[in-house]
């Protein structure tokens, strides 16, 4: 009997069973699949590849202007782009080696084995007979793509097929204003497909601060994506030929929308019709496994961690529950799963990213002080011909902490990482307007908003008809007085 025992091999699973290790703990892996989890083998890692294909086709527009020349316009080869795909998740498998790594540490893992399912409390049975028992298990299982339950679903597919397409389709339409959804509509739309991005709720990225959602709408707007928001639900998918008619109703109206693909990205419900949870006496609540703040199911003995508590799906998140997980598991400690600062971001175009607290949140949980800096106001924005974007910085008032920061533009979600650091080191916002960031970066754009905010707060030395000039704005180059 081991241990512990590691459903899963995804990142939250690997992190649980490394760490139960370096605990001292005697450790099984059972994965069903390939090792590497959602994220690695059809999620973040090849739609990023794909975001970098649409960038560098954007980014050939602007040749012509730093004196590159091309005899022939740049073309996409649709099926080479996915090969690169799968070649690069190939590649990162090997780059990480996680069976190497798990089995040199000592952690015995279960590959490619199918389904795994209690019989008892301490008891799964996977690879059609193989046992395996355990003093305490990490159910560290993901989720996978909800899709649609109405007439003619079958017409439809998730991000997960994408990998499968073998030609760019004319038209799409992508149901989920989502983070998922938002990035496959970038991505589809610079290839050249006409989009059409369509939610239920009022608006796109609705969990984002509502600017960074308006920013990123117009801008797809303004590159001629179709965003129908507000809509009532669906009604059913109809196949006509090569094209699929998408019948939603919006207002009470029933209306139809024509495209060669339609892609959904609806949601994301956790792993766990084949676990056989009730055998183990562990609830579920909501497409996900109830657990408390501990990560602690309600069988005693079982954890759970990733997005399979539906918490913060999230790989970061995956990592930092899985430790938790585990911890509180072996030690008996107490350590709350709070999730008060997970930097995130979607490698859209333009990138957005934010951490902390939106400004909403902010006005109702604080008095805040907000500086909003365009990355126009930047000088790298202009050297490399990417102003579009800003940053806007969210400081408390009382304690000049700064509590959240949102971007969009280029490198977005690198520049939201340094306000996290600073946020996870207790800075001030006098702090961190006195940090001396390169020039020019991106990044320096956190100094400007920080020392705008300084301003406000009449923390640095200002006359007064400086004061009454209330359009200017400060400058890149300039530092407070030490």
């Amino acid at each position: 009997m081991y241990d512990i025992a590691v459903l899963g091999g995804g990142p939250a699973g690997v992190t649980a069973a490394l760490r139960a290790r370096e605990m001292g703990a005697t450790v099984a892996l059972i994965e069903r699949g390939n090792m590497g989890g959602t994220c690695t083998n059809d999620g973040c890692v090849p739609t990023r590849v794909l975001a970098k294909s649409a960038r560098l086709l954007r980014d050939s527009n602007q040749f012509s202007d730093y004196g590159l020349l091309m005899e022939t316009p740049l073309q996409l080869d649709f099926a080479m782009v996915m090969r690169r795909t799968q070649q690069v998740v190939y590649q990162i498998q090997e780059k990480k080696q996680l069976l190497d790594h798990l089995d040199e540490v000592g952690v015995e893992t279960f590959t490619n084995v199918g389904n795994a399912s209690f019989i008892d409390p301490r008891t799964v049975r996977f690879n059609s007979a193989q046992i395996l028992r355990a003093k305490q298990f990490i159910l560290c299982v993901g989720g996978s793509a909800r899709r649609l339950n109405i007439p003619g679903s079958e017409h439809t597919l998730t991000h997960s097929d994408v990998w499968h397409l073998n030609h760019l389709p004319q038209s799409t339409v992508i149901v989920g204003g989502g983070a998922t959804g938002c990035q496959l509509a970038s991505i589809f739309q610079a290839f050249g497909s006409r989009v059409t991005l369509m939610d239920i709720a009022p608006r796109l990225l609705l969990s984002e601060d509502s600017l960074v959602a308006q920013t990123i709408a117009e801008e797809f707007d303004r590159r001629g994506i179709e965003i129908i928001t507000g809509i009532d639900g669906l009604q059913r998918v109809e196949a006509h030929g090569q094209r699929k008619h998408l019948v939603y109703t919006r207002d009470g109206v029933e209306q139809i929308i024509a495209a060669e693909a339609v892609i959904v990205s609806i949601g994301w419900p956790g792993n766990m019709k084949s676990l056989n949870l009730p055998a183990a006496g562990v609830e579920t609540e909501h497409n996900y496994i109830k657990v408390d703040d501990y990560l602690q199911t309600t069988a005693p003995h079982i954890y759970a961690a990733g997005d399979i508590t539906g918490k913060m799906m999230l790989v970061q998140s995956a990592g930092y529950q899985a430790r938790l997980a585990v911890e509180n598991a072996l030690l008996g400690s107490s350590r709350k799963a709070e999730h008060k600062l997970v930097p995130h971001g979607g490698f859209t175009d333009p990138e957005y990213g934010g951490v902390g607290l939106t400004e909403a949140q902010a006005r109702e949980q604080a008095n805040p002080v907000i500086a909003v800096v365009p990355y126009s106001d930047m000088d790298r924005a202009v050297i490399d011909g990417h102003p579009l974007g800003f940053c806007k910085l969210i400081v408390d008032r009382f304690s000049k902490r700064v509590i959240g920061a949102h971007v969009v533009g280029e490198q977005a979600v690198e520049v939201v990482q340094t306000v996290a650091s600073g946020i996870a080191g207790n800075l001030t916002v006098d702090q961190l307007a006195n940090l001396e960031f390169a020039y020019p970066t991106f990044a320096s754009i956190v100094g400007l908003a920080a020392r705008e905010i300084q301003r406000e707060l009449g923390t640095v030395a200002v006359a007064r008809e400086w004061r009454e000039l209330k359009q200017i704005r400060g400058s890149e180059w300039e530092r407070k007085d030490s």
